[in-house]
Order: structure tokens, then C-alpha cells, then sequence
């Protein structure tokens, strides 16, 4: 699974850092091509002359050889890799990682890296349960940075606890489950909405809702990610797309996203309605600002069209339709209703009563519930990391 895979080990100070050996060892065992950086602190816990002997490539320390004056580029080691993985990380690279801090070869590399990364803590227990490192390891997963997380037991200080790092051979395992998870959609079509829609009163004025996008733009990078073409059908949002995989397409209103999921659909192999799309629209629409006046407004609507309820109806035969429902009360029951209803391979329920979920959070807490009306409940995550979730349980039904 790894031959040939180029893989940047970033190892920085921490006392968990003779375990970089092993891990070195390992992937190279498994056929990968090994680099690695060290920071300068990491020299003092184990030696450069070892790691290169291990990866079969000089270990890159400073931004130049001292002696011969050859510059070790950032630059091309950031493309050159299929992964970076940065294990052990300290708390004080995991905190300049959060913050843009490029003051060695290890963080700069990573600034610059086109790959995804991967990051093993490693760290004393109340120093990895200290509000900040938990703030920053939540900042560089809203980045689509991931997380291995740290093991339980006897650290360095005496403590017993979390913070020490993953063995080696579990990062491994986790490296080969992350690249067969990545190739896992190659081939497909993914048509996905995001964001909301405005269905204007006049010029200035608008119907539409608090999404913001993220939950529906996380599931485009996931998807393009693991190898699938995606198209993202956009509302009016403030957020940017990363990945080459993603064509996208803005829109406002929900009768523009009807039209362009439309012109998308009979070549698409997964639908993800994710968008909140307003249900309601003004029956007439203003040519220019209505002006304020002494009695009450009167606002007549009619109902937006159903793009679900559409992309159900026409679904054929080996497509797979997911569609999203939020409530605030008897939550699974109208989910399921909708699910029927709409001829849904799948739900994603959120609850407006989940703290820290829904609209404009980083945050979510879903529960998916399939055409067989199985439940999968999930705790609350990043938006990122929902976004595998719902993923993984994709491609589980295909």
C-alpha cells in the first residue's frame, strides 16, 4: 500500500522522538520513500546520522548545508511529498503550526506543503490537556490538518495519562488506512449544495437563513480528497475552495441552484444536499427599495421548489441520494419522514437543541439513518472531521 509513496517525517523535541526511528524504519520497510526534518531541539534526543541511515536520504536541519552552502527548499520538499507527518509534535510546534509561525525548516515546510498533513502529539498530560494545546490542535483540524491521537499510559514526568505518542506501528497502520481511504472515490462523480439561498424582496433586501456553508464546503474536500470529482453548487457564502477536484459553481437564489444541480445531475454517481435552501420566496419581488412607511409591510410567498424532493423523484438506478435535515423537535421521526418522502439513500439529522452545532459553528453533532432506517450516532466533532464521518458512511453503501 505504500510503495512508493513519498513521505516527509517532521520531528521535532520531545523525548518521544527516539521513537521516530522505528517509524522511519517501518515505512521504509513498506516500501516508502522517506525524508525527514528535524528541528534544532530534536538533535538533542536523537542524532541526525541515524535518521539518515534509516531513511537512505540526509536529514534537512537548517534552511542551507553550512559547509557546502546547498539550500534545502521548503518549497520542493512541500510538493515533492504525498504526506507530511510530523511525529512526535511538541506542543510548542504544534502551537507555532496554529499560528503561522515559520521560524525553522520544519515549520516552513509545512506552510508550504501542497500535501495533507499528518500530526502524532506528543507531550506531558496536563501540558496536552492545557485549554490552549486543545484550542490549537482544534485550530489545525478546521486547516484539514489530522490528528493521531495520543496513547494513555506512564510519560516521561511520572504521570499516567494522555499525551504519550502513538507507537510507531499504529501510525503506520493509520498512514495505509489513510492512503486506501484516499483512493476510495476515484472515478466518482460527487454533486454537492452548500451554503444558503436569498430570494430577494428588492435590491437590498432578502429571505434566507444563518448557514454559512461549512459543514457542506468540509464535505467537498473530503470528498475530493479520496479521489472523486466534485462539483459544489454554492449559495451566497464567504468561504474558499482548496482543492483542484472541486468545480464550483455560485449561485443566490434557490431556483438558480435547482438550475445548475439540473444541468449536473444525470452524470453524477453521489447527490449530497446539503444546502439550506429557504423554503419561501416573495410571490412579487421589487424593482427598487421599498421605502419605509407608517403601517405594517404585507410580504405574500410561495414556496421555493424542492431540490431534494426533485433529485428524488427523477434518481436513477445506481445513484445515491443524501440529504440533510434539521429540526427541533421529534427530530428522527421527521427526519425519517423526509427520508421517505424524498426517496433518500440517506439522512443526516441535526438538532438545533445540540450545543455548538448547526449553523455557524465549527462544530457538529449528526446522526445518519439510512433507507433500512438503521441508526449511526455520532458525538459532536469538528466540522472536518463530520465530514469523514459522513464520508466513511458513503462509502460503506457503495
Amino acid at each position: 500500500m505504500l510503495k512508493g509513496k513519498h513521505i516527509i517525517i517532521g520531528v521535532t523535541g520531545s523525548i518521544a522522538a527516539y521513537k521516530a526511528a522505528s517509524l522511519v524504519r517501518l515505512l521504509v520497510k513498506e516500501g516508502a520513500e522517506v525524508k525527514v526534518v528535524m528541528t534544532e531541539l530534536a538533535r538533542q534526543f536523537i542524532t541526525p546520522l541515524t535518521m539518515a541511515t534509516l531513511s537512505k536520504h540526509p536529514v534537512m536541519v537548517e534552511f542551507y548545508n553550512p559547509e557546502n552552502g546547498d539550500w534545502h527548499s521548503h518549497v520542493d520538499m512541500g510538493m515533492w511529498a504525498d504526506v507530511y507527518l510530523i511525529a512526535p509534535a511538541s506542543a510548542n510546534t504544534i502551537g507555532k503550526m496554529a499560528h503561522g509561525i515559520a521560524d525553522n525548516l520544519l515549520l516552513t515546510t509545512y506552510l508550504s506543503a501542497k500535501c495533507p498533513v499528518i500530526i502524532a502529539p506528543a507531550m506531558d498530560l496536563d501540558m496536552y490537556r492545557h485549554p490552549a494545546t486543545q484550542q490549537n490542535l482544534n485550530v489545525l483540524r478546521n486547516y484539514g490538518n489530522i490528528i493521531v491521537e495520543p496513547a494513555e499510559g506512564e510519560l516521561a514526568s511520572g504521570l499516567i495519562g494522555k499525551g504519550r505518542m502513538a507507537e510507531p506501528e499504529a501510525i503506520v497502520a493509520f498512514v495505509r488506512d489513510f492512503f486506501c481511504r484516499r483512493e476510495d472515490f476515484v472515478g466518482k462523480r460527487v454533486l454537492l449544495t452548500a451554503g444558503p439561498t436569498y430570494e430577494r424582496i428588492d435590491p437590498v433586501r432578502f429571505i434566507g437563513n444563518y448557514s454559512s456553508g461549512k459543514m457542506g464546503f468540509a464535505l467537498a474536500e473530503a470528498f475530493a480528497s479520496r479521489g472523486a470529482d466534485v462539483v459544489l453548487v454554492a449559495g451566497p457564502v464567504q468561504l474558499k475552495t482548496i482543492h483542484s477536484s472541486i468545480r464550483r459553481i455560485d449561485v443566490e437564489s434557490g431556483q438558480e441552484m435547482y438550475n445548475a444541480v439540473m444541468d449536473e445531475v444525470e452524470h453524477s454517481d453521489i447527490i449530497v444536499s446539503c444546502a439550506a435552501v429557504a423554503d419561501f420566496r416573495p410571490l412579487h419581488r421589487a424593482d427598487s427599495k421599498v421605502k419605509r412607511g407608517k403601517d405594517n409591510m404585507i410580504l405574500e410567498l410561495e414556496p421555493t421548489i424542492d431540490i431534494a424532493a426533485a433529485l428524488g423523484r427523477q434518481k436513477r438506478e445506481g445513484q445515491l441520494l443524501v440529504g440533510f435535515a434539521l429540526e427541533t423537535n421529534d427530530e428522527e421521526c421527521n427526519a425519517i419522514h423526509k427520508l421517505r418522502k424524498k426517496n433518500l439513500d440517506l439522512i443526516i439529522l441535526n438538532s438545533l437543541k445540540d450545543d455548538n452545532a448547526c449553523f455557524g459553528y465549527d462544530t457538529n453533532k449528526v446522526t445518519m439513518i439510512d433507507c433500512q432506517e438503521n441508526r449511526y450516532y455520532y458525538e459532536l466533532k469538528t466540522k472536518r472531521e463530520v465530514a469523514e464521518d459522513i464520508v466513511d458512511r458513503i462509502a460503506d453503501m457503495l
